[in-house]
């Protein structure tokens, strides 16, 4: 069974609580998704995923799992839970943001875009249909209407036209649905312009879909335009289901976020940056390779109990990231993993006492010092 339902509301805002319901166990927002952008998450097993960062939901990538190694046989294998060995819940998003970022490589018409392989430059079209298909064939929880990324920065008429666009494949989306066991979100489009955006709400909702995603931010709009969509639409979208800030963003992004209602998130940025040896602490990032940290007996964050932070010193972690050994990068996510997941709990226990404006006051304030 499939369902959401909000538990509570913040007194005097729009930050709220809830819990979704799948088949693969229940989700409590607001909530954070590692990406697992080809059926993993980057240096993590699932049972560290589950055991060791209290990641509730994954997020896999249509684009990259219809090339490789293809839906068909992840289906024939008995779905991505299985082959990904992940039993918990699952989104996978629609693969449009990645058609997007193929730029020379793909033409959009109405049907659908078509586009060469990365891999082997072989031709191949996404359309609405063939986007809901393939989801559906890797047995996702939570799938995603199949839409159009508007580029920024775009002009009002092609933002118009690319919200357009979406709009009708939406309905495509939704008429080519087959099961009923999955959650299928609409994403509102109109890059940084409110009435283009609430053209784009209006023609969604109208679709009618389970949940509710912003998309086309966090593509080089900038922070502060970003957040002025987001606080104005992130109310507005249909309050009695989830709604879903794609690829956003830091610790103070997502403090915003749920400030104005939002229930979900997913990024890249703490299993990336965790390669790349930088730390999310409660005293803001902290980058390893540094000097200052080669003697260092300290945990990295001293108020984190996650694994790394319990066991390695930041000399020890230092050590790793510039032998350029494995165990760096695993250590990395675990803790940064955590911090997210770890920052959602708390938002969540905030807002269970009705203190989160205080939290995130609180929160915000030792971070950026």
């Amino acid at each position: 069974m499939t369902e959401f339902r909000i538990i509570n509301k913040e007194a005097d805002g729009v930050a709220r609580r809830g819990r979704i319901s799948t088949p693969h166990g229940l989700i409590e927002t607001p909530c954070f998704m590692p990406v697992g952008t080809k059926a993993t998450v980057k240096g993590m097993t699932p049972k560290q995923l589950a055991e060791e960062t209290a990641s509730q939901i994954v997020l896999a990538n249509t684009y990259h799992l219809f090339l490789r190694p293809g839906h068909e046989l992840i289906k024939k294998l008995g779905g991505v839970h299985k082959f990904m060995g992940w039993d918990g819940p699952l989104l996978t998003d629609s693969g449009g943001f990645q058609v997007f970022s193929l730029s020379s490589l793909r033409r959009i018409e109405e049907g659908g875009v078509t586009f060469r392989s990365p891999l082997d430059g072989s031709r191949h079209q996404l359309s609405p249909e063939s986007s809901i298909e393939i989801q559906e064939a890797l047995g996702a929880d939570i799938i995603m209407a199949f839409d159009e990324c508007t580029p920024h920065p775009a002009t009002y008429s092609e933002a118009r036209d690319s919200l357009e666009l979406t709009a009708r494949w939406a309905q495509r989306s939704k008429a080519s649905r087959k099961r009923d066991d999955n959650l299928l979100f609409g994403i509102i489009q109109g890059s940084t312009y409110p009435e283009l955006r609430a053209s784009s709400l209006e023609k969604t909702v109208a679709v009618g879909f389970d949940g509710y995603a912003l998309g086309g931010l966090s593509v080089g709009e900038g922070q502060a335009a970003m957040y002025d969509v987001v606080e104005e639409f992130g109310p507005k979208l249909p309050e009695l289901k989830p709604r879903y800030l794609m690829g956003v963003g830091t610790p103070e992004d997502l403090l915003v976020s749920v400030a104005a209602g939002l229930d979900m998130f997913d990024c890249v940025m703490p299993t990336r940056n965790a390669r790349n040896g930088m730390y999310f602490t409660h005293q803001g990032p902290l980058t390893i390779k540094q000097a200052r940290y080669r003697e260092d007996s300290e945990p990295v964050d001293d108020v984190c109990d996650c694994y790394t932070c319990r066991n390695f010193s930041r000399a020890y972690l230092r050590h790793l990231f510039v032998s350029k050994e494995i165990l760096s990068s695993v250590l990395a996510t675990i803790h940064n993993l955590s911090f997210y997941n770890r920052l959602m709990a708390d938002i969540r226990k905030a807002l269970d006492k009705g203190r989160f404006q205080q939290f995130k006051h609180d929160f915000l304030a030792a971070y950026k010092a």
